[in-house]
């Protein structure tokens, strides 16, 4: 129990944290609805889970090869631009409560589009593992079933952190005027583009 909600409080902290998959998943809530701001919720939580897991496996020292690190960056930087660039574009074009992109249309699709977004960064597999480190200290991770106790804690605590803010942004969006959505979307798709430059910059500076 004590390593289920050590994950789980883990899971609510790491995810709480406003990054790009935070502003991707409000703007898509803003658009599509509750129902797909959870799935894409969904979407970042499975992947946290999957990435936690690898960090517990001990998949972080293969993230310290040089050529390994920048083809994963510039990826990860690649697929959050375009999803800046998309979200921008969409606000400049379509308007507020209008049509829905087609990635987040359903929640299936949406889901598939977090799924990917989210994998696009595996480097998080790192910070995992540091925090598993951190969790070893306290032993919540002292045995096997202590770290799958953490590790679906984690997913656990995840999913109902963006459950929550989708939950919240769904009920926001029903006092926003469409000019306020529009332009949350765009300051949404211009902190991903943000993220994808810095993401770059950080990959370049560790060439």
């Amino acid at each position: 129990m004590h390593a289920l909600l050590v994950g789980l409080a883990l899971g609510l902290l790491v995810a709480a944290q406003i990054g790009p998959m935070s502003l991707f998943l409000i703007r898509s809530t803003l658009r599509g609805g509750f129902t797909t701001g959870l799935a894409i919720g969904a979407g970042i939580a499975t992947m946290d889970l999957l990435y936690a897991a690898a960090g517990a496996a001990g998949a972080a020292p293969v993230l310290t090869i040089t050529s390994l690190r920048t083809v994963l960056g510039l990826c990860g930087a690649v697929v959050l631009g375009a999803l800046g660039l998309r979200t921008v574009w969409s606000a400049l074009r379509v308007r507020a409560g209008g049509e829905t992109e087609l990635e987040v249309a359903a929640p299936r699709r949406a889901f598939v589009t977090a799924l990917g977004a989210t994998a696009s960064n595996p480097l998080t597999i790192a910070s995992w593992a540091a925090l598993f480190a951190g969790a070893s200290v306290t032993g919540a991770a002292a045995t096997t079933s202590g770290a799958v106790a953490l590790v679906a804690g984690i997913g656990l605590g995840s999913l109902t952190s963006v459950s929550l803010l989708a939950g919240v942004t769904a009920l926001t969006r029903r006092r926003l005027s469409p000019g306020a959505v529009r332009g949350i979307d765009i300051l949404a798709g211009l902190g991903m583009l943000g993220y994808a430059g810095l993401l770059t910059a950080r990959t370049a500076a560790h060439d």
